[in-house]
């Protein structure tokens, strides 16, 4: 049974995971905006580095992320400025399309960065192109680390040895 235990603890630590998703912590903030939250990406950054953008949550002003705007597409009175929602940790983390989402009010948000910094673009019911404000921001996002599954493994493990040596020791 020991060797057993040995050798699938062996075959987890070094068989590659296929990882699904990686999560990163994002937050700007400017005149009169706080915006901060989680994304979700691909876990394969493209030739440039980034990494698409597939989830958020998070709050703008206290107002609830209701959704990502899909890439390719704008934010609704953004157009024709469609959103790539590519990240990366190498400045600058995002690119001039930047990302897009819903709020739970009905508004909508585009941050980006272009070469005098980075920007929200703030789109408003009723909509018209063009018509929202757009304010400079600062923008950091990190990757949220995640536990080491090789570490867990042999934690695990070692309190199995231990919980068997405990039970086996002579005079019992």
């Amino acid at each position: 049974m020991l060797l057993t235990l040995f050798a699938a603890a062996f075959l987890f630590v070094h068989e590659p995971l296929a990882q699904a998703a990686l999560t990163w912590s994002w937050q700007y903030s400017g005149a009169g905006i706080s915006a901060a939250g989680t994304f979700t990406t691909e876990d394969m950054p493209d030739a440039n580095g980034f990494y698409q953008i597939t989830g958020i949550t998070g709050t703008r002003n206290g107002v609830a992320i209701t959704g990502l705007e899909p890439a390719g597409t704008a934010v609704p009175g953004n157009e024709p400025f469609a959103v790539d929602n590519l990240v990366r940790t190498a400045a600058p983390q995002l690119t001039v399309h930047g990302f897009g989402f819903s709020l739970a009010n009905g508004n909508y948000a585009n941050p980006f960065h272009n070469e005098s910094g980075f920007f929200e673009y703030l789109s408003m019911p009723p909509y018209a192109s063009g018509a929202g404000p757009e304010t400079q921001v600062s923008f950091t996002v990190s990757l949220v680390p995640e536990p080491g599954s090789g570490f867990l493994v042999l934690t695990g493990l070692g309190g199995l040895l231990l919980a068997r040596a405990i039970r086996h020791r002579p005079g019992r």
